[in-house]
């Protein structure tokens, strides 16, 4: 794993999705030494079993403060998240999948820089990456390093000459060693949620993307996970 360097006890914003990566990256910004604030974003998204395991994982890692977020992208819709959709179940193909929600970590940097500039924070943690994402064209490198050069420009505390720096300390890791640094840092992996299109019955499909891709990396890294899948 990348260093991150950091003065103890400074603050910074993540955010904590309440899936597998948010809830690593936020355990990585504890162990470096910074004040974690968390935020999540209540999207109203198909899968809203997250947005408990956000809280769960806000209170485990001692976040000095959690805010859950409201915004409605049903309004906008577009996505199998966010819309009357069929979520796929056939496996990963070569395209960007329907569970892509329209600029999607560009509008949740935007909130989290928000709140790190009013925090007088300068630190802001986003759990992309670049190998198992999906093909999500935002959680690419090129996104990252973008957006932080946006934040110098579109912020009072930018143009004053106080920069920020967003850190995606699991960009280039796959799903097998994100399983591994959970496992290392003793997060429990089923405090998170990983699944697009849970069950009646609120159990994990076992067949979304999302849901195949944390079996196949625990079990890569030969990490038990408590998750119970129905298929």
């Amino acid at each position: 794993m990348p260093d991150i360097a950091n003065p103890t006890g400074r603050a910074a914003v993540v955010l904590l999705s309440g899936g597998l990566d948010s809830m690593v990256v936020a355990g990585l910004a504890r162990e470096a030494g910074y004040q974690v604030h968390a935020l999540t974003i209540d999207y109203n998204q198909r899968h809203r079993r997250e947005i408990d395991a956000a809280r769960t994982i806000a209170e485990k890692i001692g976040a000095v403060r959690h805010v859950v977020l409201p915004l409605d992208l049903r309004q906008f819709g577009g996505s199998a998240l966010t819309d009357d959709i069929a979520v796929p179940k056939d496996g990963l193909g070569d395209d960007i999948p329907v569970t892509y929600v329209p600029a999607r970590n560009l509008v949740f940097l935007s909130l989290t820089l928000a709140w790190a500039e009013a925090l007088g924070a300068r630190d802001i943690f986003i759990g992309v990456n670049a190998l198992d994402y999906s093909g999500y064209p935002d959680c690419r490198p090129e996104f990252i390093a973008g957006f932080q050069q946006l934040a110098e420009l579109a912020t009072k505390a930018g143009a004053q000459g106080s920069a920020f720096t967003v850190h995606a300390p699991l960009q280039f890791l796959g799903k097998a060693q994100i399983a591994a640094e959970a496992d290392r840092l003793g997060l429990e992996p089923a405090m998170s949620w990983s699944c697009y299109d849970p069950t009646p019955e609120g159990l994990a499909c076992g067949l979304c993307d999302s849901c195949r891709l944390r079996k196949a990396g625990f079990a890569e890294a030969g990490v038990i996970d408590g998750t119970v899948y129905a298929a």
